[in-house]
């Protein structure tokens, strides 16, 4: 009843505080926000990062550490942080579906004297408390990808719709005969997982080759995605391939394919990069993932954070990149740091 009651409560504050940003500021939709730039285009345009004022000190909050994206995030806000010399406090829910103690999290940040707040919230919603708080501490607020707080005047990731889109494009060219599909989708009403899910579903339909039999909830976990694999096996024979919202739900897909002794007929993607995923589509079993490049992110996300304390202008979105993996491609992306980067750039400037 305590947790009822207070969610209910931080609903109500976040329709309310929804209410004052809208007069102010257009709802984001992170994926067709026009007033943006591309990652690889920062340094271009508004040089190296300003001198920052002393004692700098960015603060930033994870949906979870459990998952190795949120932890290869927090990484880059480390390497960026220590090449710059300042210091991040990163810290995080205790589960993907722990609400409330991520909104006490970075509640806790603001009324610590950070300059500036990192967060990827657990919903688009859970987080929007936070705004207004954050606003009369001056302290800017970085929505750094996943779900999409719609009053952030701030947005650091990649275009959720384009990694459903990538895959749905693999299976129409090397699957030329179509087939049945399905689709593992992340926690219901997430920005991320409904912008994945549809790119992967309206690109793959409008070929007019596949049938999308199932399209069902694995919330981010990878046992609930290994029982839902398997009843989908077990209800559409035939089926040629999946699509998961995540690497750790496609993981589980993997070993429901396995089991049922399909891996030579079923391909399966993921979403992230996370090792993991390259370890499986290297041993054969994972067909692909989309890397959408966690430790850059963290960088790009904390170097634009920095440049708002700072006192640049920057535009709402900073794009970052993606790519889709497989076994033809996983080393090219699979190294650190600067080789990675190197290549990622080859890939900005070619238009990929």
């Amino acid at each position: 009843m305590k947790f009822l009651l207070a969610t209910t409560a931080a609903a109500l504050m976040a329709l309310s505080i929804g209410s004052a940003f809208s007069a102010e500021l257009a709802p984001l939709n992170s994926d067709t926000e026009k007033d943006r730039i591309d990652w690889s285009q920062v340094e271009a345009k508004f040089g190296a990062l300003p001198k920052l004022p002393d004692g700098t000190k960015a603060g930033a909050v994870s949906k979870t550490l459990t998952n190795e994206y949120w932890r290869s995030l927090g990484e880059g806000y480390k390497a960026f942080g220590d090449k710059v010399g300042v210091p991040v406090v990163y810290q995080a829910a205790q589960s993907e579906g722990d609400q409330l103690g991520q909104l006490t999290i970075a509640e806790g940040l603001v009324t610590q004297g950070y300059n500036v707040l990192l967060v990827s919230p657990q919903t688009d919603a859970n987080l929007q408390p936070i705004m207004e708080q954050a606003k009369a501490a001056n302290v800017p607020v970085v929505n750094v990808n996943d779900a999409v707080i719609p009053q952030a005047e701030h947005y650091v990731g990649n275009v959720q719709r384009d990694n459903g889109v990538r895959v749905a494009k693999w299976f129409i060219k090397n699957r030329p005969n179509g087939g049945k599909v399905a689709i593992i989708e992340g926690q219901a009403g997430v920005y991320a997982a409904v912008q994945r899910t549809d790119g992967f579903k309206t690109t793959i339909s409008e070929s007019g080759k596949f049938e999308v039999v199932a399209s069902v909830p694995g919330n981010w976990d990878r046992q609930t995605s290994y029982d839902a694999a398997t009843n989908i096996l077990q209800q559409h024979p035939g089926l040629i391939g999946f699509y998961a919202n995540n690497d750790g739900m496609a993981l589980g897909i993997v070993e429901a394919v396995k089991a049922a002794g399909l891996q030579d007929k079923v391909a399966v993607f993921g979403t992230d990069g996370i090792s993991d995923a390259y370890a499986s589509i290297r041993a054969g079993e994972l067909t692909g993932t989309v890397d959408s490049f966690p430790v850059l992110t963290g960088e790009v996300a904390l170097e634009t954070a920095l440049r708002l304390v700072a006192g640049q202008k920057l535009p709402r979105v900073v794009a970052t990149p993606q790519a889709l993996i497989t076994k033809d491609n996983a080393d090219r992306y699979s190294g650190t740091g600067d080789a990675v980067r190197k290549a990622l750039l080859e890939d900005a400037a070619a238009g990929q």
